[in-house]
């Protein structure tokens, strides 16, 4: 499985948007936001040159094995800690196998390509940012007024 993780490409929504509605139902499913919130963000990223929003799966056949997305804010209150990651989620059977980290790496990149050098990514796994090169910023309070851990990601 961990020859087949690495095969898989990370793909831009952008260029495939008939992955819409598959992944917008994925993501959905995952985080319990409504999948026409998803919809809409990822049907912008495909009629808008600006670089946020984005949204990026690995697709193994049919199936998606892992996702994430570029927004201006995940639901917390820094609005000057922007643009975020959001909603990364590996498939279990996906796990430490690296999916996770070619995801956000070519997330970077890719957001890097676009002009955008630091990326914000606000989680309560402690330790997982750090292993994969994201340096710990502050505790930030979400919208629920819970705090998390925001981690910061800079292509310099």
């Amino acid at each position: 499985m961990e020859g087949r993780v690495r095969s898989l490409p990370v793909t831009a929504l952008r260029d495939r948007p008939d992955l819409i509605d598959r992944a917008a139902a994925w993501f959905s499913s995952r985080w319990g936001v409504p999948a026409e919130d998803y919809r809409a963000s990822m049907a912008a990223c495909t009629r808008r040159r600006a670089p946020v929003p984005q949204w990026y799966v690995m697709v193994d056949g049919e199936r998606i094995a892992a996702g994430a997305g570029v927004i201006d804010n995940d639901f917390h209150t820094r609005r000057d800690l922007a643009p975020n990651v959001c909603a990364v989620c590996v498939q279990p059977e996906y796990r430490r196998l690296g999916a996770a980290r070619r995801l956000l790496d070519a997330v970077c990149r890719d957001m890097a390509g676009m002009g955008i050098d630091r990326l914000y990514l606000l989680t309560d796994h402690d330790g997982f940012c750090e292993r994969l090169g994201w340096r710990f910023e502050d505790m930030v309070r979400d919208d629920a007024g819970e705090f998390g851990r925001m981690y910061v990601h800079s292509a310099t």
